[in-house]
């Protein structure tokens, strides 16, 4: 892992998630969401992504390279964590295009599991809200 003086440093993300928990299961969610999309970088393609990408993600587009595909997936997850760090600092997203959120959203969990993406559909309130009308304040 990459240990930069400035900046993110996955390196010390990584250490500081694994001192405060007992177990990898435990030090897992602990990572921050950049370190998940910083694993999505070049720097891991001849180790981690060409040998298992279509493995861990096995729906895929049979037709791309795995370095394309690494990338598209690099660029999602830089647009999702945009809008999660909006959303986390109460800051406004309906400029954004969040139909387009989504979809990226459920592309990305049903390239590793259908079967997730099609009960995250079955279970989730955003469409809905998304097709509701943007006129004046939802809760009066």
């Amino acid at each position: 892992m990459p240990s930069p003086r400035s900046g993110y440093n996955p390196q010390r993300d990584l250490q500081n998630a694994r001192s405060h928990a007992p177990t990898t299961g435990k030090a897992i969610p602990e990572l921050k969401f950049v370190f998940w999309q910083k694993m999505f970088t070049s720097r891991h393609d001849q180790r981690l992504w060409e040998p298992y990408l279509r493995q861990v993600m096995p729906h895929l587009d049979p037709a791309k390279s795995v370095s394309t595909l690494r990338e598209d997936i690099y660029n999602e997850l830089e647009q999702i964590r945009f809008l999660r760090n909006r959303i986390a600092h109460h800051e406004p997203i309906f400029a954004r295009n969040l139909n387009d959120d989504l979809q990226k959203i459920v592309a990305l969990i049903a390239a590793r599991s259908q079967e997730t993406a099609d009960w995250m559909m079955q279970n989730q309130q955003a469409s809905a809200i998304l097709q509701e009308p943007r006129t004046g304040p939802r809760y009066p």
